[in-house]
């Protein structure tokens, strides 16, 4: 296979499955990893492209200020499994919950299923529709503007609701999660609703895949220590683990 036509059949393999992890290209193409990083180089300078940490998109879903819902959910779905898996293990029976928007969040309402009599807040659309298919699961949905393609609910009306709540878990998403600068997310009008979740809830856990652990979005949404847990998946991409120290759960 040329240069060229591995970087054609890259084009093809991200149309086909909305995003790829750049890690594992060098491998599904037997070649090394720089030679996949002059690739996506090129791709990304032709406009074909659009880089993200630890992989990559086509640039039509990098118009908008977030990634869309369905290409999220395919963006590390494993890890994202397992996750919510162990995040479900967390809660009790008869317990409350805020769920935030987000694919690994999503996931935990589906892992969620076998719950008896819980109570869940989200603003988030596809979380909500997941939760509705679950008969022992009462869903508040906060109101306010949802966010085209992402599906979540921001404003003030969004606050307000979830400021009248308290819960015994806030289960949040996040763009990124670093020791020193804590919780970090792209989409700024967002914010204070997961600070609003954080003030809310008992327990505050983040659902946060190993590409986000490190890594620094845009704006800063609270520091680790309003955190009690962040759990993520075993990877060799986590460096500095020990400074996130026991809240960072590793599954």
């Amino acid at each position: 296979m040329t240069a060229a036509q591995r970087r054609a059949r890259i084009i093809e393999m991200m149309s086909e499955k909305g995003y790829l992890n750049a890690a594992g290209l060098s491998e599904i193409f037997g070649v090394d990893s720089s030679t996949i990083r002059r690739d996506l180089s090129l791709l990304e300078k032709s406009g074909k492209i659009m880089r993200t940490h630890g992989g990559l998109l086509p640039v039509a879903a990098s118009n908008g200020s977030d990634t869309p819902y369905n290409v999220r959910l395919q963006m590390n779905a494993a890890a994202k499994k397992t996750i919510a898996r162990y995040a479900a293990s967390l809660v009790q029976d008869g317990q409350t919950l805020i769920l935030d928007n987000g694919s690994s969040v999503w996931e935990l309402a589906v892992a969620l299923k076998d719950k008896k009599n819980l109570t869940v807040v989200t603003n988030d659309v596809y979380t909500a529709i997941a939760l509705g298919n679950h008969a022992g699961i009462t869903v508040h949905v906060a109101g306010g503007l949802m966010l085209n393609q992402v599906y979540t609910l921001v404003g003030q009306e969004t606050v307000d609701k979830i400021n009248s709540m308290h819960v015994d878990w806030a289960f949040l998403g996040a763009e990124g999660v670093h020791f020193e600068n804590g919780l970090t997310n792209i989409n700024t009008v967002e914010i204070p609703v997961k600070q609003a979740m954080i003030r809310a809830a008992e327990k505050t856990v983040v659902l946060a895949d190993s590409s986000k652990i490190g890594y620094r979005a845009l704006a800063h949404v609270c520091s680790l220590e309003e955190i009690d847990t962040i759990i993520t998946e075993e990877a060799p991409t986590i460096k500095q683990r020990a400074k996130y120290g026991a809240r960072l759960v590793v599954v």
